[in-house]
């Protein structure tokens, strides 16, 4: 998907199609899917088993980022421990070695989860542009129903096959019922 597409001229930012139930907003993910569509996502107020299939999604960043801060924390600890206790502050104890990587797993695993979890919360945060204090389906009284018994595809204009008419077409042959446009 591409972020920074341009607006579309007027103030409109898509469509938004109900559907019956659990299977039919499956099959018209997949037809969504397949129509080459790259800015819409599904609605509803269960999850749905296999529907990132059915939407073609790829898979998060979010666990790479994770691997990334995990071993930035495990090696800092490592590197700052190793450089406080055996370079900067030699203190020789019993003719122990200045430094033993052993001593130094506790504070060594207690940073690698630290950083873990500040690179999952806030890759999550970043990836999923969150918070987002404002979006334009909280404005529509059937997109606030999604939560409780509400099945919906939103299709932004941003996307680049997106035409308002042919869209609204294509929504109503996928049998999306009470087709709204969303305005910005």
């Amino acid at each position: 998907m591409k972020k920074n597409a341009p607006a579309p001229a007027d103030s409109t930012w898509g469509l938004l199609a109900e559907f019956d139930d659990v299977s039919a907003v499956y099959h018209a993910a997949e037809k969504c899917r397949d129509a080459g569509f790259s800015r819409w996502d599904v609605y509803s107020p269960i999850p749905i088993h296999g529907i990132d299939e059915a939407m073609g999604l790829k898979t998060s960043h979010v666990p790479k980022i994770v691997g990334v801060m995990a071993i930035l924390g495990v090696s800092g600890a490592l590197l700052l421990q190793w450089w406080t206790i055996g370079v900067d502050y030699q203190i020789p104890n019993g003719g122990k070695p200045l430094f033993a990587w052993e001593a130094s797993l506790p504070i060594t695993f207690e940073l690698g989860v630290l950083l873990s979890a500040f690179g999952a919360l806030f890759g999550m945060l970043i990836l999923n542009t969150l918070p987002m204090h404002y979006h334009p389906l909280l404005k529509k009284e059937r997109f606030l129903r999604v939560s409780d018994d509400r099945f919906c595809i939103a299709i932004e204009a941003r996307d680049p096959k997106f035409d308002l008419n042919g869209t609204r077409g294509f929504l109503e042959g996928l049998g999306g019922r009470n087709i709204d446009v969303v305005e910005a």
